[in-house]
């Protein structure tokens, strides 16, 4: 008991004397030593005595007052600076481009395999044994030569040999059989196509197929010839669409080039790519497809006045509706006039009414 007694004490005079140091022992400015001790509150002030308190204390007033009055410069000062920075604002580099009569297409790209108009199989009257093959891939055949020879005669039985003949007129495409192979009837034995006609098949989407119809100009593009453009039209169109792809097959026939004919280095098999012109339209407003932006479902583009000079003008915001759309033009529709100068390069950072500079 006497030990909690002790340590209750203790801890009761601890807490006094941490309080006792908290609280001032005296108002200042009486000339009475503060609880730090040292020093009279006039001192502090700044007086030499206890009554000059009260002018040391007017004379720290005094200099706030001044520190205020400099500091509450400040603000008005920085507004300033705000003012001059707001008005040296740089203005941005931009092109513009005016808004022209011109013509725009629609364009779809697709896919192809070049192949010939008429390619047949033919195939051997009777099994047997290929005894002899008389053609290689890329003779021209007439209608009835004599392709190859099958041996129908079986142990014990001996028939004449019975030619395979062809029934088109054209080249040969392939020979997947060789002699010496027991062939049946329903073995190919050459292929024979018209390569003096070539076709490109492909497929249109769905969103697409109603605009395609027969007669529709289309060029076409080989891997094989970078750089080259070769004419073909729509010649045949499937009556319905695949309900697997959701695509309609179409056919293009090649058209004669400069020279009259089809360029020979085209071959049957070859991959090509095709753009068909959809739509068409002739004296329209149209600007690049550079000069939009979409914001939020909506299209707009930044106009210059027409009379802005290069070294200082103003960009005004424009919303527009658009038309046909080809790979590098847009027709407008609605929103701007021709003659307008658009921004079409350096309009992603711009907001109305914003200086900019027009570079040429």
């Amino acid at each position: 008991m006497v030990l909690v007694f002790l340590i209750t004490v203790t801890a009761v005079l601890i807490v006094w004397r941490i309080v006792r140091g908290l609280v001032p022992a005296g108002p200042p400015g009486n000339g009475q030593p503060a609880a730090g001790g040292g020093q009279t509150a006039g001192q502090r002030a700044g007086g030499p005595s206890g009554q000059a308190g009260p002018s040391g204390q007017t004379g720290q007033r005094g200099g706030a007052s001044q520190a205020a009055g400099a500091q509450g410069a400040g603000p008005s000062g920085q507004a300033g600076l705000s003012g001059q920075a707001a008005g040296r604002r740089a203005a941005t580099a931009i092109r513009v481009t005016p808004v022209e009569l011109g013509t725009v297409e629609n364009q779809v790209i697709l896919s192809g395999d070049v192949l010939s108009s008429s390619q047949v199989s033919i195939y051997p009257a009777m099994a047997g044994k290929l005894t002899e093959v008389r053609v290689r891939a890329g003779d021209r055949v007439s209608r009835g030569q004599v392709l190859a020879v099958v041996d129908p005669s079986r142990p014990g039985d001996s028939f004449f040999a019975n030619p395979v003949t062809s029934t088109v007129a054209g080249s040969v495409l392939s020979v997947p059989a060789s002699p010496g192979e027991t062939v049946q009837t329903g073995t190919v034995i050459c292929t024979v196509g018209n390569l003096a006609e070539l076709r490109v098949e492909t497929h249109v989407p769905e969103r697409y197929a109603v605009n395609v119809r027969r007669g529709l100009s289309g060029v076409l593009r080989f891997e094989a010839m970078p750089g080259e453009t070769f004419p073909a039209e729509v010649d045949e169109l499937a009556p319905v669409l695949d309900p697997a792809s959701r695509t309609r097959r179409i056919t293009l026939r090649l058209l004669p080039g400069p020279g009259g004919r089809i360029d020979p280095r085209i071959l049957s098999g070859m991959f090509a790519t095709v753009s068909l012109i959809t739509n068409a339209r002739t004296g329209v407003p149209v600007i690049p497809r550079t000069a939009l932006i979409n914001t939020y479902g909506s299209w707009i583009v930044f106009v210059v006045p027409p009379d802005a000079s290069t070294a200082s003008a103003t960009a005004r915001r424009r919303e527009v509706t658009l038309g046909l759309e080809s790979e590098t033009m847009v027709e407008i529709t609605g929103g701007l006039e021709t003659g307008e100068r658009v921004v079409s390069a350096g309009q992603n950072f711009l907001s109305d009414g914003d200086p900019v500079r027009i570079v040429e």
